[in-house]
């Protein structure tokens, strides 16, 4: 079986994209960090999701001369113009906890009647020559002004699916099949065998 790096410091993404990499049936073992892989720390200084996560994947599989896969996401809320957008996990600054982000967030919403947000993933697979291709996922939601639920984590407590009458947080196991996360990872699972050859 094909090992593939996950390259993300976030031990949440790495639990929650292990999960649906296995429900997908795709022929790879992940390893990440929790496997004792040590990795640079790559600068995140792209315009857009799919330039951060891009170069994340191409440096990492130069690195590790190993194909990686990386994921750049966050959450854009249509009343605060796209933020916090590629910002989302450093909203409320540099060394921002989830707190801090989720209470920025609704404070800059207040008295705004207008809640609509969706969540954005942009996986991206790299080769160790290189090459690369991106997979963009989207979710819409609502931005609820209390946190319901949990499970989950980042700004998924206030993230509301109408469809469901939940947040991200009180659904988990829904979550790994209709997030963003699970839509782009799905959309590479598609073309994975083309892609490895």
């Amino acid at each position: 079986m094909l090992k593939v790096f996950l390259a993300t410091g976030n031990k949440n993404k790495i639990i929650e994209m292990k999960d649906i990499i296995e429900k997908l049936n795709l022929n790879i073992k992940l390893v990440s960090i929790n496997d004792g892989i040590v990795i640079p720390e790559v600068i995140e200084d792209g315009k857009t999701f799919e330039e951060n996560s891009q170069k994340k994947a191409i440096e990492i599989a130069k690195f590790l001369n190993m194909i990686t896969i990386s994921d750049d996401s966050g959450l854009c809320v249509d009343a605060l113009n796209g933020e916090p957008g590629i910002y989302s996990a450093r909203f409320a600054g540099e060394n921002a906890t989830t707190e801090d982000n989720n209470k920025k967030l609704i404070e800059s919403l207040k008295g705004i009647s207008n809640r609509k947000a969706k969540f954005i993933c942009v996986i991206s697979l790299a080769k160790p020559n290189g090459e690369y291709f991106s997979f963009r996922g989207e979710v819409n939601g609502d931005i609820l002004e209390e946190e319901r639920g949990e499970n989950g984590f980042g700004y998924d407590p206030f993230f509301y699916l109408s469809k469901y009458n939940k947040t991200f947080a009180e659904m988990p196991e829904i979550k790994k099949e209709i997030s963003h996360r699970a839509i782009a990872l799905e959309k590479l699972s598609k073309e994975i065998e083309k892609i490895l050859g």
